[in-house]
């Protein structure tokens, strides 16, 4: 049984005007999985990052077993038994299953093909993972590519196992298999550092917990054995600094004759199948929130809503104007925006900083830059941007990604189109993008949204629409509805409603 103790001494980080990380400490013990908790922009990343050697720290020490160390790559941490998995993993498309698993494996070529397939297939079962070696990578999910870059890490030899927000966009299914592989793993003597903003997650798992807070460790506490609620309230008191009260929700707004959006015997384009949507009046100021697993047909639903997809039939109406067909540009100026849920893909431009992002939205052949400068420094201010103008995007954690992209939509919005408003996001800023959200709503914006966070959708919505099975539920009031009634229903073979008759020529989605 191999065992290892990690330890982090003084560690600073600058990124420009940026202090990520300032004097922090942090100590993991050989077979325990120890919590790193923080708010989006608290530091985590930066400090596992510099330990698994994609980044070096300005000034500290590491130590592995009471030894001092030089990490200056992830082969060098690697090396000393230390790997790191991504929120995103790191695996080459191109290839399958089994090859991702043999990449970087030095000096087992020799193996070859049928005996790694053997070592995969065998890690697979221990771990109650169901990988097809011949696979595609792209034809598995977040928390498959996860499970296949855990084990081929594993593969490596190494000891110690970092994991940088891996619940965030894998199934409840996803996350209880992982678990248990995190809980085998410290049972074997292994040190598991678990990066998170979600107290939950933290009290389910860890053995103890350290947080951060603006670039510091703030405090450290076990998590076996204690009062749940009040380790929670001193886990919250120390990432925010104190108490956090969710933003309120306007009445919903009163049913009028000329609703805002409408959508007539709509058919969209959800490959390889069609998604027939019942007949939908949304009024102006109304959150309509979208139930149902990944790949259900909800992102198709919105970007055909956003003029970005052409629908199989049906028509789309905005304020009482024909919208079938347009192109995204003749949405954009009737006051529709859409806000993706990958937002360095989609969302915002890697490479750029906040500064350019304003500069393209200007109508004008010559870019003002004073201008842009002054509207990037006031959205800065106003939507609590952690960076500066020159800040490239791909350097903003991923609450103040989301900040920026919510500061880079139009205003005034008619209607907003939002997947996963929240994913990724710590509870803070999760509960300030609802208030900005919510004071559209009170001037008139309507919002449709996806979320898989069922909670999020009973709270925020008036009323919920559930796809699941190649069908969609007629909208339902949200006060209507209880978690576990909207769990059942998204995972219902067949959701009867009013409109779940198949359409001649296109087939149900199975």
């Amino acid at each position: 049984m191999s065992r290892m103790k990690v330890e982090l001494l003084h560690i600073h980080k600058r990124f420009g005007a940026v202090q990520a990380n300032r004097d922090v400490s942090l100590r993991v013990e050989a077979g325990t999985i120890h919590g790193l908790l923080g708010e989006n922009g608290a530091g985590k990343s930066t400090l596992v990052k510099i330990l698994s050697g994609f980044l070096r720290c300005d000034q500290g020490e590491i130590w592995i077993d009471g030894q001092p160390v030089r990490i200056n790559s992830p082969a060098a941490a690697i090396r000393l038994g230390i790997g790191m998995l991504h929120q995103d993993p790191l695996d080459f498309p191109s290839l399958t299953v089994l090859e991702n698993f043999i990449a970087g494996q030095r000096g087992r070529l020799g193996l070859g093909l049928r005996e790694s397939r053997k070592r995969l297939e065998k890690a697979c079962e221990e771990f109650g993972f169901n990988l097809n070696p011949d696979g595609a990578i792209g034809s598995l999910t977040v928390g498959e590519r996860q499970q296949l870059e855990m084990l081929r890490l594993l593969s490596l030899g190494i000891n110690t196992l970092i994991l940088d927000e891996p619940t965030t966009g894998i199934s409840a299914a996803q996350k209880d298999l992982l678990f248990a592989a995190l809980r085998r793993l410290a049972e074997q003597g292994k040190s598991v550092i678990f990066v998170s903003h979600k107290l939950a997650d933290v009290e389910c798992l860890c053995d103890r917990v350290t947080v951060m807070r603006q670039g510091e460790v703030v405090g450290e506490l076990p998590v076996r054995g204690e009062d749940i609620a009040l380790l929670e309230q001193q886990l919250i008191d120390w990432m925010f600094g104190r108490e956090l009260t969710p933003p309120a929700r306007p009445h919903s707004p009163q049913r009028r004759a000329d609703p805002l959006l409408e959508l007539r015997s709509l058919v969209v384009r959800h490959e390889p199948f069609a998604l027939a949507l019942p007949d939908l009046a949304v009024q102006p100021g109304e959150v309509i929130g979208l139930a149902g697993l990944e790949g259900s047909g909800q992102r198709s639903f919105l970007l055909t809503c956003a003029g970005l997809l052409p629908p199989r039939r049906g028509r789309i109406l905005l304020g009482g104007q024909e919208m079938t067909g347009r192109p995204y540009g003749d949405y954009l100026r009737c006051g529709v925006g859409f806000s993706p849920a990958d937002r360095l893909r989609e969302g915002l431009i890697p490479g750029l900083t906040l500064q350019e992002h304003f500069a393209l939205q200007q109508q004008d052949p010559w870019i003002n830059w004073a201008l842009a400068r002054q509207q990037t420094q006031a959205a800065i201010e106003h939507f609590s941007i952690r960076g500066h103008p020159y800040s490239r995007v791909e350097q903003l954690s991923g609450g103040n990604q989301q900040r920026s992209q919510l500061a880079l939509l139009p205003t005034p919005l008619s209607l907003l189109l939002m997947e996963h408003p929240t994913r990724g996001l710590d509870i803070e800023s999760a509960l300030w993008v609802w208030g900005q959200l919510l004071e559209r709503t009170q001037a008139g914006t309507a919002i449709l949204f996806a979320s898989a966070d069922l909670d999020e959708i009973l709270q925020y919505s008036d009323r919920v629409m559930v796809f699941s099975g190649g069908q969609v539920s007629e909208p339902i009031p949200a006060a209507e509805l209880t978690v576990s009634r909207l769990g059942q229903m998204m995972t219902l073979p067949v959701l009867r409603s009013t409109h779940s008759s198949e359409i001649p020529g296109i087939p149900t989605e199975v």
